[in-house]
């Protein structure tokens, strides 16, 4: 009798452990069920990747914003349709901020050494180069109302300082 007692007393036990099982697996079960799918990671259109002194530069690596201070409606669009055409990759284009006054063309850069910039510059004919921040993608190009047009410029620069650059992400 106290066999058929402790094998009934057994079969209970592992019968409630396996219950628990059940119902741990099934609560884990819903839960991820029911969670939202991960997001993406918007990384936006650049990050910044170090470059070393005497490594080269090539359009590829750069984005490029175009910011229009002129009157002459379609000119940023134009003048990143020529620059994306070279290789240079599409950051935003827009209107400059209001007041922004200028004959030809600057290129905005958080670092006026940026070897970024000079493959930008060289590109733009007598493009003068502004140390200046400004919260959009890459390197800016600020047209004017007597900007020139695209020309051929520089394929490549030689960086003459470690720094950064804003490159596309690599995905």
């Amino acid at each position: 009798m106290l066999d058929s007692a402790l094998t009934g007393l057994r079969t209970f036990i592992i019968l409630a452990v396996l219950a628990a099982a059940v119902a741990l697996a099934g609560a884990w079960g819903w839960k991820a069920m029911t969670a939202p799918f991960p997001q993406k990671v918007d990384v936006g259109p650049c990050v910044d990747t170090p470059v070393k002194k005497g490594s080269e530069v090539y359009p590829s690596q750069v984005v490029v914003t175009v910011l229009n201070a002129s009157t002459r409606a379609g000119l940023a669009t134009r003048a990143m349709t020529d620059l994306v055409d070279e290789g240079f990759v599409k950051g935003r284009t827009g209107n400059a901020p209001s007041g922004t006054r200028l004959k030809t063309v600057e290129v905005w850069t958080p670092d006026k050494d940026a070897p970024s910039a000079a493959l930008v510059a060289s590109w733009l004919g007598d493009a003068k180069i502004v140390e200046k921040k400004y919260d959009v993608p890459g390197i800016v190009v600020v047209t004017g109302e007597h900007f020139p047009e695209v020309t051929g410029g520089e394929k490549t620069v030689t960086a003459k300082a470690d720094g950064t650059i804003c490159s596309p992400p690599v995905e």
